[in-house]
């Protein structure tokens, strides 16, 4: 009798789970559960290249090779990397934070900055995809011919890109309750993509127009997808790098006060 082992005295060491594949499975589930909502999902994939189809194959100039469709596809690239930041985020942390669901994030035992780190990862995928599916188009129908390094850039200012409108996308979702943070984001990021020169060229605007326009960060992503393509009126492209890095970091510095306000 006393040599019945029992099980319930044996204590089984807890197997450790490394911060990297907690961060992997959260990624997925964050990328499946965005993938699967319609209302983020479909308008973040289909507006850039329905815009791109629109402006850039239908309407855009009879047989338009060269300059013209290399600065249409890195216009609307660049257009089609802000959406998965802004409302991937923005949206998103407004609706989990009015429902109560960021609260229950902090009280899991996960690491410190798995959430936020999901959603980037999640943004970059989307990116990614809008990014791949536009170069398609433009191989195929847009006739763009460039070399493989810069379809090869062209993908990673995508991937990269991304991150600093994520830091706006998580301020503005600190900013507006969740109803209506889809308004607000709009009311950023389409005139932010208009005044950027995103849709119509800044040489076509009022003079006033093209003087604030280094203001946007999307400006500054514009000039380096363009400065990719092969445009040499862009100016230094490390110059925009960096000014829309600082951008980023100003925003989510501000995204990280309010939520620390937040608690």
């Amino acid at each position: 009798m006393n040599a019945v082992l029992n099980v319930a005295d044996v204590s089984v060491p807890a197997k450790r789970v490394s911060a990297l594949s907690i961060l992997l499975v959260e990624s997925r589930m964050e990328f499946m559960r965005m993938l699967r909502a319609p209302a983020f999902s479909v308008p973040v994939i289909s507006f850039p290249v329905m815009f791109y189809v629109l402006f850039a194959l239908v309407m855009g100039p009879p047989n338009a090779s060269g300059g013209v469709a290399r600065h249409m596809l890195a216009s609307f690239s660049a257009f089609g990397v802000m959406a998965p930041g802004l409302f991937g985020l923005g949206v998103s942390l407004a609706i989990e934070r009015e429902r109560g669901l960021l609260e229950l994030k902090r009280a899991l035992p996960i690491p410190a900055g798995v959430y936020l780190g999901a959603k980037l990862v999640m943004a970059s995928l989307f990116a990614a995809i809008v990014s791949v599916v536009l170069m398609i188009l433009a191989a195929t129908a847009g006739h763009v011919v460039m070399e493989v390094l810069q379809w090869c850039k062209l993908f990673v200012l995508a991937l990269l890109g991304v991150l600093p409108f994520c830091s706006l996308g998580l301020l503005i979702g600190t900013l507006v309750k969740g109803q209506a943070a889809a308004a607000a984001v709009n009311l950023v990021y389409m005139p932010m993509s208009f005044l950027s020169g995103m849709m119509i060229p800044l040489q076509a605007m009022p003079h006033v127009l093209t003087q604030v326009a280094p203001i946007w960060p999307s400006y500054h992503l514009l000039q380096i997808a363009l400065h990719v393509v092969g445009d040499p009126h862009t100016g230094n492209p490390a110059l925009h790098a960096v000014t829309v890095t600082l951008e980023g970091v100003a925003f989510f510095a501000w995204a990280q006060r309010r939520l620390s306000k937040l608690r």
